[in-house]
């Protein structure tokens, strides 16, 4: 699907779902970071990477509340956050992703540590699973990638066991990075009027990627007893590692060497990528 491509209704959606999916069959989220010469070095490395980028992972996801307990994991990409679960000493573990290639290599990551799990490719608007089948539902960037965020979101809450927790990162609008695409995309283009909206769905990772603000996404959880939501900011905003790698130029190189990120740490934490949803059923 091109960028600024319109697709409406059931086939809309499901072509979209089918863009989505090609575009991480290509390459799970973070795999530009998985280097080494085997496969234990290249996992190891793209954790440690993930891990010194979004070291507020750890305190959000709570991997050690897992033990005991029956945890389903919606996007394993990768499987770095998987193998913290499965670490944990659940009851049961299940991870679901919507390409096989992401199901393939958190399988042989768990594998590699002598940890297991249920894995299997599922759609996270459809998940097949009966209700109240967990106690705690984690996804960290994947919800607004499906085309249905809200039915996937309600799928969490019917798969969650009264007093169960949903922790799940989404994007949020009014980011830094956000308003660093609407510049290049938008503003530099002779098109001030796009929408945010409809630049993270164009240019930022798969086809029809969405954001929200904190308000909306305490109405697409309004079915919780409990929502609290939190900002953190994402190497995107920062401008380091290896994002802006989709974005190249001149213009950009200039950027990564003059961002004042010391100052938009403490000055601008509230405009971070990364909108943090923890929820109780």
């Amino acid at each position: 699907m091109t960028p600024g491509k319109a697709l409406t209704g059931a086939a809309g959606a499901d072509a979209l779902k089918s863009a989505v999916g090609e575009f991480w069959e290509q390459g799970s989220c973070g795999e530009v970071y998985a280097e080494g010469g085997s496969e234990r070095e290249r996992f190891e490395a793209q954790a440690r990477a993930r891990y010194e980028m979004e070291p507020f992972i750890f305190s959000f996801a709570r991997f050690a509340e897992g033990a005991g307990k029956d945890v389903l994991e919606i996007g394993v990409g990768m499987g770095a956050d998987h193998v913290e679960w499965a670490k944990a000493g659940p009851r049961s573990l299940t991870g679901v992703d919507l390409t096989q290639r992401a199901v393939d290599l958190t399988r042989s990551r768990l594998a590699l540590y002598g940890l297991s799990s249920a894995v299997r490719t599922a759609d996270a608007e459809h998940l097949p699973f009966p209700d109240a089948s967990f106690d705690v539902v984690y996804s960290w960037g994947v919800l607004h990638h499906t085309p249905d965020t809200p039915q996937a979101i309600r799928e969490v809450w019917r798969v969650l066991r009264p007093g169960g927790s949903a922790r799940v990162m989404v994007y949020n609008r009014h980011s830094l990075l956000g308003y660093m695409l609407w510049a290049r995309y938008a503003l530099l283009r002779g098109r001030p009027g796009t929408s945010l909206d409809q630049v993270y769905a164009d240019y930022l990772e798969s086809p029809g990627t969405k954001a929200y603000t904190a308000d909306e996404v305490r109405g697409l959880f309004h079915g919780f007893s409990r929502v609290a939501t939190t900002v953190e900011l994402s190497i995107g905003d920062l401008l380091e590692g290896e994002a802006g790698q989709r974005h190249r130029g001149a213009l950009l190189a200039l950027a990564r060497r003059l961002w004042p990120r010391a100052l938009i740490r403490r000055a601008f934490a509230r405009r971070g990528l990364f909108l943090l949803v923890d929820a109780v059923k």
